[in-house]
């Protein structure tokens, strides 16, 4: 047979009703085609004087089980399967009173928007389910060699046009490309379901046999980590959203103005992003190559931008800014004007009218919004040769009450309060971490750095060097580091360097040794019991 093909009866059944009333008018109207319909779509196409033949008169079968059975039936199913091209497939037609189907429009149930709503009971999500939708979809897919079938209601006028090209036919590349998209969506609508069944058994984290995991292309970057590899950016496609993905993520946040992202540029954008929303308090990071070189929470958002700069101006330049409040117009004029620093991501929930119309005057400037702040994705997904690991995604979430205190001295309240900020700055900088903290500004860090004590000589002359700068009175520092210390040769480097209070996991066979030194330097030490290591 050819490629093209007339259609003459069309059965349409559809949740998302958008255009579908003059879809079925066209088909009628130009093309003389026959629409059969179910339920609330025959209503809305009958109520527009388009004739329609309902699914029960053209089945001989009342719909059944609150509406759970309706298409199910050999009368909807064999005609979207018969193959025209087959004697057998034919006569069995004829002989059992099958007329053939030759378009469907079906869109599915909403079962993501149900589950969304913090309402909703499992049984109405249960009859959320899709069951026929899903099932036409396939069986009409599976033959597209003869059948035409649309799932999204975008596709209307492009099928329109065509049939008005080709005297009410349909092109096989048509077919096909309507074809794969119908499995890209019963694929996607499927892994919606089974992630969230899947959460209502067992935590979210403890993956099944299978995971499922479906993207969309964004768009392709101008490079990756160097100019001589390829990259693309994917979103999580509709159903997969929760699997790896916030309420408000950098993928999907609105990019108001600004060059493309780059492949670093998403990198360090979302490490700053990730970071900044441990904080309830105004809180700002600065972030260069994947470490917090400026991190501080303040009484508003400007004041802690100030502060976070000052951290460490040089590594600023250039970085990433990352914000948990609304970015106001003095917070722009102060880096823009005041700094003069040179910043490749802003980061924010949202930004005044003002602070954007200043921006504008930096085009090259990426301001990105993402609508508002949460606490970060469940779970993160890592590429690796021939497979993916899984994990959950690491929050701060130990409870202050369940930390221990070993050391003769204990904190002061605002030593704990200097603590627990340090703490949840030190989850960001890169394995071995050590963050020195004054003012719950993160002053000095010790990133990636194989040995621990070089972290903390690096994050206590980093330390220094802000008080020179800033005229600070040195000494009186807090430090988080983010694993154990395996020796004591740690503890001695900090109180040599004017720290007077520790934050760490504790768990190492030699705490004792940690804890004696802490005595002998008069410095209080806490164990959270939890570590944060960042590789």
């Amino acid at each position: 047979m050819g490629s093209d093909v007339k259609i003459a009866r069309a059965l349409i059944s559809v949740t998302d009703k958008t255009g579908v009333v003059d879809f079925a008018r066209t088909l009628v109207d130009d093309f003389g085609v026959e629409i059969i319909s179910t339920g609330g779509t025959a209503r809305a196409i009958e109520d527009a004087g388009v004739p329609v033949t309902p699914i029960e008169e053209f089945t001989g079968y009342p719909e059944m089980m609150d509406g759970r059975v309706k298409t199910l039936h050999p009368k909807v199913h064999g005609a979207l399967l018969a193959r025209r091209d087959s004697e057998q497939h034919m006569q069995e037609a004829a002989q059992h009173g099958i007329k053939l189907i030759d378009l469907v429009v079906v869109n599915l149930y909403e079962f993501e928007k149900t589950v969304a709503n913090p309402e909703v009971t499992f049984a109405d999500a249960i009859e959320h389910i899709d069951i026929g939708g899903p099932s036409m979809l396939r069986s009409a897919a599976k033959n597209a060699t003869s059948v035409t079938v649309i799932s999204d209601p975008a596709d209307y006028d492009a099928v329109l046009a065509e049939m008005h090209e080709t005297g009410g036919c349909t092109t096989l590349s048509t077919r096909r490309r309507l074809q794969v998209k119908v499995y890209q969506t019963t694929a996607a609508y499927d892994t919606a379901i089974s992630r969230w069944l899947a959460a209502q058994a067992s935590d979210v984290a403890d993956t099944s046999a299978k995971l499922e995991i479906s993207l969309e292309k964004v768009d392709d970057l101008r490079y990756g980590e160097n100019p001589q590899q390829k990259a693309t950016v994917y979103r999580f496609a509709e159903g997969c959203e929760n699997t790896a993905s916030s309420q408000f993520p950098l993928v999907g946040s609105e990019q108001i103005q600004g060059k493309p992202l780059s492949y670093n540029n998403y990198l360090d954008a979302d490490a700053a992003w990730n970071l900044v929303r441990e904080f309830d308090e105004p809180a700002c990071v600065i972030l260069k190559h994947q470490n917090p070189c400026g991190s501080a929470v303040a009484e508003d958002i400007t004041a802690a931008y100030d502060r976070a700069f000052a951290c460490d101006p040089k590594s600023a330049f250039g970085g990433i800014i990352a914000c948990n409040r609304e970015v106001p117009f003095d917070l722009v004029e102060h880096f823009a004007d005041q700094n003069k620093q040179f910043v490749e991501v802003i980061i924010a929930p949202s930004y005044t009218d003002e602070a954007l119309e200043r921006m504008a005057k930096r085009p090259n400037l990426r301001v990105l919004a993402t609508g508002g702040v949460d606490h970060g994705a469940k779970v993160e997904l890592r590429s690796v040769d021939g497979g993916m690991l899984v994990q959950e995604v690491d929050h701060v979430t130990e409870d202050p009450a369940t930390f221990t205190f070993p050391t003769d001295r204990k904190p002061t309240d605002a030593e704990m309060a200097e603590l627990e900020f340090a703490w949840k700055v030190c989850k960001g900088v890169k394995s071995n971490a050590i963050l020195v903290s004054k003012g719950k500004a993160g002053i000095g860090m010790g990133p990636g750095q194989p040995n621990r004590v070089d972290s903390a000589l690096l994050a206590c002359e980093r330390a220094e060097d802000f008080c020179e700068r800033e005229g600070v009175e040195k000494g009186g520092f807090a430090c988080a580091s983010d694993a154990f210390f395996p020796f004591r040769d740690n503890v001695d480097v900090l109180a040599e360097h004017g720290v007077t209070c520790i934050i760490q996991p504790g768990g190492s066979k030699r705490d004792d040794e940690s804890i004696q030194a802490c005595n002998e330097h008069n410095i209080a030490m806490v164990f959270t019991g939890a570590r944060h290591f960042r590789h």
